[in-house]
């Protein structure tokens, strides 16, 4: 079983996600925003992190750099950008991988069973951990 937490501002789709992960995920938390997620993963520590980037009161990256300031924490970026700068920002903050929404289910699935058995990535670019915003990025 994959414990994992949605950070992402759109209710509906943290309501899929919730009921279309399948049996072998179990979604321990979920949050609003950057600042509540950062919160809700240091509670329930998760084996992983769906995170949108585009969100209120604090983006992804922000709550990326937070988390990963704090130790190691496998986070997947799950954002509705096509986009190779915000892609290359996320992995240089230490997610993962970067999803675009849309992408089949099967797909995040197989993206978030890789996320789990692989060491975390280090933080490629250490400077990078400063205050970047998405919108710059977009």
């Amino acid at each position: 079983m994959i414990r994992l937490v949605l950070v992402d501002d759109h209710p509906d789709l943290v309501a899929l996600l919730r009921a279309g992960l399948g049996p072998n995920f179990e979604v321990v938390g979920d949050a609003p925003d950057g600042r509540s997620g950062v919160e809700v993963v240091r509670a329930e520590r998760p084996d992983v992190v769906v995170m949108d980037l585009s969100m209120p009161d604090m983006d992804g990256l922000e709550a990326i750099r937070r988390l990963r300031l704090g130790g190691p924490q496998r986070v997947v970026v799950f954002s509705g950008f096509q986009s190779e700068a915000l892609e290359e920002a996320s992995l240089r903050h230490g997610a993962s991988a970067y999803v675009e929404k849309g992408t089949p289910l099967a797909r995040l699935r197989d993206v978030l069973r890789s996320a789990v058995t692989s060491p975390v990535p280090p933080v490629t670019d250490p400077a990078s951990l400063t205050k970047q915003r998405v919108q710059d990025l977009i």
